[in-house]
């Protein structure tokens, strides 16, 4: 007779009999449309439901049909056995089991904040005593809880999870909760600050091994938040940051907003709201730049309005008091579609001095803290005390916004940015131009007007950067067009320059004529375009390396980010060595002649600042202290190559590892002796190490504990062995915590080398945009524009002038334009015609053309 095949769930679904009159009627469904259920015990409504993939009014028709009671003429047989099915002996247990199963009863959420009451009876796990604790402290993070191999999200934070990342929530014990795998954080984490939410990772704070040896040995494994994101503080984070995910070359800028009222006669009102005088600090992060300035505004806020459109935030900070007004621009700005996390923070205790407090009190501790930590800090002590002199000729509502900057950013780490590691500019510059809001939208500077995005405006023709960082740069060109003279020369003479380098010669490498003298000698010289390509190119390739010294600086970086990095800089810097822009005269037998590769000085400066011996120098100094094996594959116990007298406990703590590893393997000598086997082996089954196989009729003591057998043999540990075994892995584990505070030190001492790595990164995004610009000549056959004289009139002469984004749409369908104004002759134009004659586009293209010949020297003629 065959096995009786088991019963399956099925059999719950049976028809049951009917309910009887007298139980309570459920509660009407309004979105239902079907007869009445039975009836079903009376039960609260849950505050928040489990999603599950069907309607509710499908889900009442279901439940409908599986609590039908029809009339049966003979038993159900199970489809399986054809056995009769038995009747439930309580028919209220089948509703309950159904309204368990359709709409599972809700679990207390977790609220923002908990105060437990005396009339709360529940108790808690430790696990979720952690929780609450945790989020009593952190009442407005979303926090994930590092549980084994996921994290985990509880109570309210798990409701937001199962809405914005997709995933299923359910009630476990007191909560609800949802989970995500370990290593998808990154992820997970971008999706959530994406979604406007400050999120923190709580994790483990102690191991299994260290637990075992401390005094919470029984305990839940200590647990606490080891870091916090929001979207303008990621790509500086730890863990998730630098993956470029989505990102690219956008700026994550943190703006932070004060103001003051204003009365009709311009001084300062407690009433009103019209005219205001705004304070802002614009902070990026990830790249250390510091924007910062203090304007008055009217009644539209149009002063504002450029300056967060020029900044593009990806997080406000606004300081209350605000008028309605700039409020109302603000919210307008970071609307639900725009994903720009907002967060409100008192200003008060700023008045009277007190921000100048904060902002000195942080400064002068990073002094003292850099004199304390090495004695030839001096030198960047002394330039920190240089940037707290300009921090007090801040005008005072910017020193407010600086002050509640970095009070915001305390909370995760990243004040020091703003003390040692910032390059300031101002808002209002003598040398470059302030860009109203009116004329970034009506001119289609950074977005089109059609879908807001990039395609079809004059960033997105002109940007042919290779790199990250460089894009970044050239959005600042564009949008602050230049005034100095100067400075519009030398970018001038660096883009011709490239340019003709780059129809000049069909080769990579250009013949030099030697100067001076009756010498025949010729020098084989890289050319300039092709070197430039060839290192734009590579670091294109390569990590964002001005987000990684940014990183590298806040101590975020991973060993493996770090030398990818330094690598890259090293690279290029090496590349452009061969130009010998610092080499003026070379020795060719008796004669000494010049040689000169490069004549723009801008790019000569540029060049040298990239290729800096000082710069060199210290990254090969760098990279010779990290063993590159070990940090890609994440050893930390390998990572630090000692040398000298460096590193002292990370000695120590090797010494003692290998100390318990040769203890380890000296027992199986004692082993060989008491079994008189001198081939007698250490053993490894299945990842259980140290295992001393023996033959099955062989006598142990009675304290060797059995792992495994076979037919044949049984494999054991002795107790010296499991004890010198902990030994080993709490000694691994120490080891591994000071290889982490190692490396942590070690990312501290390159604070000392980061102003030169920012010089040589700013000066690689210079020839990224220079590069760039003169592809753009190349391809269009823009020509270099010429400016006039201080003392002549003013005037404006475009021949065959083309508008730079309509050309690019339309190809050859566009016909050029001349335009001539004079001040002392035809110093006005009438423009007329029939609608959609090109009025608005010939005007728009006098405009463009003008930005173009004073920002990126570049003339459509």
């Amino acid at each position: 007779m065959g096995k009786q095949k088991q019963q399956v769930i099925s059999r719950f679904f049976a028809s049951k009999p009917k309910i009887p009159a007298a139980s309570t009627p459920p509660p009407s469904n309004p979105s239902s449309h079907s007869s009445p259920p039975p009836p079903k015990p009376v039960i609260s409504s849950p505050n928040v439901k489990t999603t599950v993939s069907f309607s509710p009014s499908k889900r009442k028709l279901l439940s409908s049909h599986l609590a039908s009671t029809p009339k049966r003429l003979k038993p159900t047989l199970s489809p399986h056995t054809q056995n009769p099915v038995p009747p439930q002996s309580n028919p209220s247990l089948h509703q309950k089991f159904l309204q368990k199963l359709l709409e599972p009863p809700s679990p207390p959420l977790l609220e923002s904040s908990i105060e437990p009451s005396e009339s709360d009876h529940k108790k808690y796990t430790p696990l979720e005593q952690q929780v609450v604790d945790l989020k009593n402290k952190y009442r407005d993070v979303l926090l994930m809880v590092e549980v084994g191999y996921r994290f985990r999200f509880f109570g309210k934070d798990a409701e937001i999870a199962a809405k914005v990342l997709g995933i299923y929530a359910h009630v476990d014990r007191n909560f609800l909760t949802a989970s995500v795998p370990t290593f998808r954080l990154n992820v997970y984490v971008r999706r959530l600050v994406s979604a406007g939410y400050k999120v923190g990772v709580v994790k483990q704070t102690e191991t299994a091994a260290i637990k075992a040896h401390g005094s919470n040995r029984v305990g839940p494994f200590g647990r606490g938040l080891s870091a916090l994101y929001t979207k303008a503080t990621l790509e500086a984070a730890e863990d998730v940051g630098g993956k470029e995910e989505g990102c690219g070359a956008e700026s994550n800028y943190l703006v932070s907003v004060v103001e003051k009222v204003l009365d009709v006669s311009g001084s300062v009102s407690n009433f009103g709201g019209a005219n205001v005088r705004i304070g802002i600090v614009g902070v990026e992060i990830s790249t250390g730049d510091v924007v910062y300035g203090e304007f008055d505004d009217g009644v539209m806020r149009s002063g504002l309005e450029a300056v967060v459109l020029s900044l593009a935030p990806a997080e406000l900070l606004l300081g209350q008091p605000l008028s309605k007004q700039t409020e109302k621009l603000l919210m307008a700005y970071a609307g639900p579609a725009s994903n720009v996390r907002l967060e409100h923070a008192s200003c008060d205790c700023f008045k009277d001095g007190g921000a100048l407090e904060d902002v000195m009190s942080l400064y002068e501790k990073m002094v003292e803290d850099n004199l304390a930590d090495n004695v030839n800090q001096l030198a960047e002590a002394t330039e920190q005390r240089n940037s707290i002199q300009g921090v007090l000729n801040m005008p005072d509502l910017a020193l407010q916004a600086l002050a509640l900057t970095i009070r915001h950013l305390k909370q995760f780490g990243f004040e020091r940015i703003l003390c040692c590691g910032a390059s300031f500019r101002s808002l209002s510059s003598r040398v470059e131009m302030n860009l109203s809001a009116n004329t970034l939208q009506q001119l289609e500077i950074l977005r089109n007007n059609s879908d807001g995005s990039e395609t079809g405006s004059l960033l997105g023709v002109m940007n042919h950067t290779l790199t990250t960082y460089g894009s970044r740069l050239l959005r600042h060109w564009v949008t602050h067009p230049l005034c100095d003279r100067n400075m519009i020369t030398d970018r001038l003479d660096a883009v011709s320059e490239i340019a003709l380098s780059m129809g000049s010669y069909k080769g990579s490498q250009s013949i030099v004529e030697i100067e001076g003298g009756d010498s025949d000698a010729t020098i084989m010289q890289p050319e300039l375009s092709c070197l430039l390509s060839s290192v734009l190119t590579f670091l294109g390739r390569s990590p964002d390396i001005q987000r990684g010294i940014t990183r590298i600086f806040h101590r975020t970086a991973t060993p493996s980010e770090f030398i990818a990095v330094i690598q890259a800089i090293l690279s290029a810097g090496k590349q452009l060595k061969r130009l010998h822009i610092n080499e003026e005269y070379e020795d060719y037998g008796c004669n000494k002649i010049g040689v000169a590769i490069v004549q723009s000085a801008l790019l000569r400066r540029l060049i040298l600042t990239a290729s800096s011996s000082k710069v060199l120098g210290n990254a090969v100094k760098l990279l010779s202290t990290l063993n590159k094996e070990a940090a890609d594959k994440g050893d930390f116990t390998d990572l630090i190559i000692i040398s000298k007298d460096q590193f002292p406990e990370v000695a120590r703590a090797r010494k003692a590892l290998q100390l318990a590893k040769e203890k380890l393997d000296n027992l199986i000598g004692l082993y060989r002796k008491q079994f008189r086997n001198h081939k007698l082996e250490f053993t490894c089954v299945s990842g259980t190490t140290h295992l001393v196989e023996l033959s099955i009729d062989a006598k142990v003591p009675s304290n060797w504990v059995k792992v495994s057998s076979t037919k044949k043999t049984v494999r054991y540990h002795p107790p010296e062995v499991l004890t010198a075994l902990d030994q080993l892995r709490l000694a691994n584990e120490e080891l591994t915590i000071i290889c982490r505070a190692a490396w942590g030190s070690f990312l501290m001492e390159f604070g000392e080398y980061y102003m030169d790595f920012q010089a040589a990164v700013q000066a690689l995004a210079t020839l990224d945009c220079l590069h760039s610009l003169a592809i753009l000549s190349k391809n269009k056959n823009y020509v270099r524009p010429i400016f006039m004289e201080d003392n002549r009139p003013v005037q404006i002469q475009i021949h065959a002038g083309r508008h730079p984004v309509l050309e690019t749409i339309l190809q050859d369908n566009f016909f050029p334009n001349d335009t001539i104004l004079h001040a002392d002759r035809e110093y006005c134009q009438i423009v007329t015609g029939p609608n959609m004659g090109g009025k608005s586009c010939y005007i728009r293209q006098v405009a463009l053309i003008a930005m173009m010949a004073q920002n990126q020297p570049l003339c459509l003629s």
